[in-house]
């Protein structure tokens, strides 16, 4: 893609413009950290570019960190949120959402697969979506349009270096 040029343009009779305002759905996952940094990033520009923002929090227990409760009382909380998304999107309330360490709630059977993929196809007007966690499963790499797998090259954990408060967490 040299230049931020497509290699392909797909005859589906939109406009260059049409295309170029399509709403996405952006999935990073993989093993290394810095997806739900690119997520947040993401929604700077959001913001910048006259996106109101808003922050949520929508649950328990998503990733590694152990939280207060039980596994019933996160998956409830789970679906709570996920439920929530669901009438934003329905009513546009926004035009971007970080769903920041979905793919668990999604792999642990918590949140349905199927519903998420479907709602999220299915989502009115132009509102962005970036999930990130990993494992993210075959149904949301299928439903989404860019999909970036976190590796590491090199890390300063490697020789020793600590976790950095406003880095890794």
């Amino acid at each position: 893609m040299p230049q931020g040029k497509p290699l392909v343009v797909p005859d589906d009779g939109l406009t260059t413009r049409q295309r170029r305002n399509r709403a996405l759905i952006v999935v990073h996952t993989g093993e290394m950290k810095g997806k739900s940094t690119a997520a947040f990033g993401l929604a700077l520009r959001a913001w910048s570019e006259g996106a109101p923002v808003t922050w949520h929090k929508m649950g328990e227990g998503w990733s590694w960190i152990a939280r207060p409760g039980t596994e019933a009382d996160h998956a409830a909380n789970a679906r709570e949120g996920w439920e929530q998304v669901k009438r934003d999107l329905a009513a546009q309330a926004y035009g971007f959402y970080v769903l920041d360490e979905f793919t668990y709630p999604i792999k642990w059977g918590w949140v349905d697969a199927g519903d998420v993929a479907a709602t999220l196809a299915a989502r009115p007007g132009h509102q962005h979506v970036v999930i990130t966690g990993r494992d993210a499963g075959p149904a949301l790499v299928e439903a989404a349009d860019l999909v970036v797998e976190m590796t590491k090259v090199k890390h300063p954990m490697d020789a020793g270096q600590k976790g950095q408060r406003g880095i890794e967490w």
